[in-house]
């Protein structure tokens, strides 16, 4: 845990300044990768037993399981909104968004954000690319001003809006790279 110049903690693994206030931290260090064992009880883990029949183990995504980690896939930034300035991590495969702190993207402030579910992105290790759909909210998200009714593609520097809050979305895999499964 780390804590911001106003006294609040957070967890500097999930968030490079603190959602509650947006202090940056400065000199924050590297970003390391994520272990297995850095995976809040959220992320759908369950109790197992190496070799333990009836026992289910722990759902991971393709990259994770092949290389330990689950390594950032793009970014989302926060240009608009209570916590304009603010990033997000997106990972491999499905990346829930909300208010909640079980969220993939949690988005404090912003009241008009459902907690569970309001969005999805979705990073396909297998074609490479991403996707933005509704989640299981009330709440309308748009992608560069259109509703998102469906599955839609999301390009570089597509801008979502979700409650109050505008992101632009960033991606590390693309045309240019791709972490190796």
């Amino acid at each position: 845990m780390r804590r911001c110049t106003n006294g609040h903690y957070y967890d500097s693994d999930k968030y490079s300044n603190c959602p509650l206030c947006g202090v940056n931290i400065p000199n924050i260090g590297s970003t390391r990768a994520k272990e297995a064992s850095d995976f809040p009880a959220t992320r759908a883990k369950a109790a197992h037993t190496a070799g333990a029949v009836g026992i289910e183990a722990e759902t991971v995504g393709v990259i994770r399981e092949k290389t330990g980690a689950d390594p950032v896939t793009g970014w989302l930034v926060s240009i608009e909104g209570p916590v304009k300035g603010r990033d997000y991590r997106l990972h491999s495969e499905r990346n829930f968004i909300g208010r909640a702190d079980n969220m993939d993207v949690c988005i404090k402030g912003d009241n008009a954000i459902s907690r569970n579910n309001h969005a999805v992105i979705s990073y396909n290790p297998k074609v490479n690319s991403f996707k933005i759909m509704s989640g299981d909210s009330r709440g309308i998200v748009y992608l560069n001003g259109e509703e998102v009714d469906a599955a839609k593609e999301l390009k570089p520097y597509d801008e979502i809006e979700i409650g109050k809050t505008r992101l632009k979305f960033f991606p590390c895999c693309g045309e240019h790279f791709k972490w190796d499964t």
